[in-house]
């Protein structure tokens, strides 16, 4: 034997030596004397690879195995004492164990015997070997045969052996049923067919859609065992494991053959197994996972045929994967990954993020999780966090939240099309505002398309009206909607425009006309973001009486400087003192606060500014000046709403506005209350038309000029007030036939 063993595999590995056999051991293991190219002669053990006959006796009264003294006297007979050529592919090794394998292990010992290969003239021996029945295949040299298709001759050498039940085969069980011969497995279901991945479990369970069927599958990479992301060593592993294949597969189309299905045992649920080719390589993922090291193979018993089709091909790349010291198997130990932060655990800790999200603008994120059609859990892996996010604008049915809760109509739909379409995608998200539990409220963008959009063409969500007034994209959500009404898709399957039409008409129960009741009011502030709209005094009253005293009370309480309490940090809603832009001080609401940048979005309650303002410019309301309620009220206008934001007569249209009413006494009329907010009929004192026209109104003014259109989505309450309405389409008729503001260039009306 060579002194160093390590060194000759390293000089000879693959090289054909020509040998003569010197003694048969057993049917695969011989002695052979090399004739070396330099003229020396080396005696070495060869050990067949790929193969392993049962052991022949060497001593006397020694027993043999079953099948071993055949096997030995097959080799004898057609080897010993003859001319051969030997391939030394490697020397024996302890199989692999993950996680089980330092970095820095002990070199092997001298080895006392070789894995080769002996050629006859007539070919591979251990060939012949097996298909006479009279050795098994070894799965562990599967790497070192794979590459010149050895491997793939000693399988089909075996599966002859097993169909004639030659000698050590006599006894193999039947072959499993499994897969029927009609090309479908034992539950019913194809065996070979294409599909698209929706959701990536683990590092070694995906779920796809068959395409012919649209059924969903969960499936289990045949003979392959990811790490578990339960025990601390394994989990950073199970994690980059699960992220290979999400990047691989998620959303793509691949091609799935179910090897076997493995049946129900104790609380598993039944699986099938499969092996999984994507790309124009057709690659095998499982292959491609267990060679970067992120996984491990199966070791299957002898003769179990529930194994995957490329078996051979898994085990070259784990043994590649050793060889290389790779992931799970370099032995190094790696932290397991820290827990993500969710930022919305709370609408404080939120609210905390929502300037900086709002700067950022889109953001690149991963679609985590779908709670429903319109909720989505988002995981940012730059920062490791992840938010609940709500699409804005629009309102998808509720699902079911339990096999019990049958949600709305339409709800489950709604929701397995946003997994399709969503689950575990590259993605980017932008966010408007956050709501009271902490969830944020903006727009997910699946390969730059608007999601929202996508739910409203498919009518499985409506446009929420209030909420999508402020979007720059409303416009392309209303289009949306009517798309999916006129083609009759999902929530609109039974809808009926005239039906529609009638049901604004009868609804005058929350809807219906106030008695008349002019105010004298004050615009007192002009708001343009996230949505047209302001605030009025009402005068008159003796809340504004009692301001004008509070102020000059509040001012002389500001006077001298008022220090803030030790450890004072505003909260949401808290009534406060707040110094303005023009620097003085008012009373104001925390509308949001932010501990980290130490500033709060306000609101000035006695004239409806909002405002941005640093804690050192906010102190806490003094209780004398709290009893006096709020003198501003929130205000938009009845029956009519200005030109969209993305109308390139949207600034003019709000400079009419200001024009017509900032800082102006006027007479209101209030039409319509939605909550706290006043749907208010605006009238010029000093306009002389008033004098003769009883329905003459700022409101019917800025139609005239072609800078607002009739809201019949919005004003619910249109029906209730005929003359009003009659009045206000005069005036779009007067802006049409003028061409003025929007019908510049024709009749560019929404159609609503």
């Amino acid at each position: 034997m060579p002194e160093d063993s390590q060194a000759f595999v390293a000089e000879w590995k693959g090289k054909p030596l020509d040998a003569i056999v010197e003694h048969v051991r057993d049917g695969t293991t011989l002695r052979v004397r090399l004739l070396m190219p330099d003229g020396e002669h080396q005696i070495v053990n060869i050990a067949l690879a790929g193969v392993r006959s049962p052991r022949a006796s060497t001593k006397q009264g020694e027993p043999s195995e079953p099948w071993g003294e055949e096997a030995r006297f097959f080799t004898e007979s057609r080897l010993l004492q003859r001319p051969v050529r030997v391939v030394i592919l490697s020397l024996p090794t302890s199989t692999a164990i993950p996680f089980q394998t330092g970095p820095n292990a002990a070199a092997p010992p001298p080895a006392s015997i070789f894995i080769g290969s002996v050629l006859h003239p007539a070919g591979n021996v251990a060939e012949f070997l097996v298909a006479a029945g009279l050795a098994r295949v070894v799965d562990w040299h599967a790497g070192m045969l794979a590459s010149g298709g050895g491997m793939e001759r000693l399988r089909a050498a075996e599966k002859s052996a097993k169909e004639r039940r030659a000698c050590l085969y006599a006894n193999v069980p039947a072959a499993p049923t499994n897969v029927k011969a009609n090309g479908t497995t034992s539950n019913g279901h194809s065996k070979s067919f294409d599909a698209s991945v929706v959701r990536v479990w683990s590092g070694d369970q995906i779920s796809v859609i068959e395409k012919d069927s649209g059924k969903e599958r969960r499936l289990q990479l045949s003979s392959t065992r990811g790490p578990k992301l339960s025990d601390p060593k394994q989990a950073y592993y199970a994690q980059e494991a699960k992220e290979f294949l999400r990047k691989k597969l998620i959303g793509k189309h691949v091609k799935i053959t179910i090897d076997f299905v493995r049946p129900r045992e104790g609380d598993f649920e039944e699986r099938e197994c499969a092996t999984v080719h994507y790309g124009g390589q057709n690659a095998n993922v499982a292959e491609q996972l267990i060679e970067k090291g992120l996984a491990s193979i199966v070791r299957h018993k002898r003769d179990d045929e529930d194994r995957s089709s490329e078996y051979d091909k898994l085990i070259a790349a784990e043994q590649s994967a050793v060889a290389e010291t790779r992931g799970i198997h370099s032995g190094k130990e790696v932290s397991p990954p820290k827990q993500p932060l969710n930022i919305s655990e709370t609408a404080t800790r939120a609210t905390q993020f929502l300037n900086g999200f709002k700067r950022l603008g889109k953001i690149p994120a991963i679609v985590e999780y779908v709670a429903a059609g319109s909720r989505f859990k988002i995981y940012l892996p730059k920062d490791n966090q992840t938010l609940t996010l709500v699409l804005a604008g629009i309102r998808a049915p509720r699902s079911g939240r339990n096999p019990s809760d049958k949600g709305e109509p339409y709800g489950t739909e709604a929701a397995e099309y946003a997994l399709k379409r969503c689950m575990q995608r590259d993605a980017e998200f932008e966010v408007d505002t956050v709501d009271k539990s902490g969830g944020f409220i903006g727009s997910l963008y699946i390969n730059k398309e608007n999601f929202a959009l996508s739910l409203i063409r498919e009518g499985l969500a409506t446009v929420h009206s209030y909420s999508a007034e402020g979007l720059s994209w409303v416009r392309q959500l209303t289009d949306a909607e009517a798309e999916a009404k006129k083609a009759r898709l999902n929530i609109w399957s039974d809808y009926d425009e005239e039906t529609e039409k009638a049901e604004v008409e009868v609804d005058t129960s929350e809807t219906g006309a106030l008695a008349t009741d002019y105010l004298d009011v004050i615009i007192s502030d002009v708001r343009t973001k996230p949505a047209f709209g302001f605030s009025v005094q009402i005068l008159n009253t003796e809340g504004i009486a009692s301001l004008e005293k509070l102020m000059r009370d509040f001012s002389i309480h500001h006077q001298s400087p008022i220090a803030a309490p030790p450890g004072f940090v505003p909260k949401g809603g808290d009534l406060v003192s707040a110094k303005f832009s023009d620097g003085s001080w008012y009373r104001a609401k925390i509308r949001r606060a932010s501990p980290i940048k130490k500033e709060a979005e306000v609101t000035f309650i006695d004239y409806g500014n909002q405002d941005t303002v640093a804690f050192s410019n906010i102190r806490p309301l003094d209780p004398r000046f709290r009893s006096l309620p709020g003198q501003a009220h929130e205000a938009r206008l009845s029956f009519v709403k200005l030109v969209d934001t993305e109308s390139e007569y949207h600034q003019d249209a709000v400079e009419r506005f200001r024009l017509f009413c900032e800082g102006r006494k006027l007479i209101a009329n209030i039409d319509h209350k939605e909550g706290s907010i006043l749907h208010l009929r605006l009238i010029d004192p000093e306009n002389p038309v008033v004098a003769t026209d009883p329905f003459a109104c700022i409101n019917a003014d800025l139609l005239a000029d072609g800078f607002a259109s009739i809201d019949r989505k919005g004003c619910r309450y249109l029906a209730s007030y005929p003359q009003v309405v009659k009045k206000l389409q005069d005036s779009v008729l007067s802006a049409k036939r003028d061409r003025l503001g929007i019908f510049e260039f024709g009749d560019v009306e929404e159609d609503d």
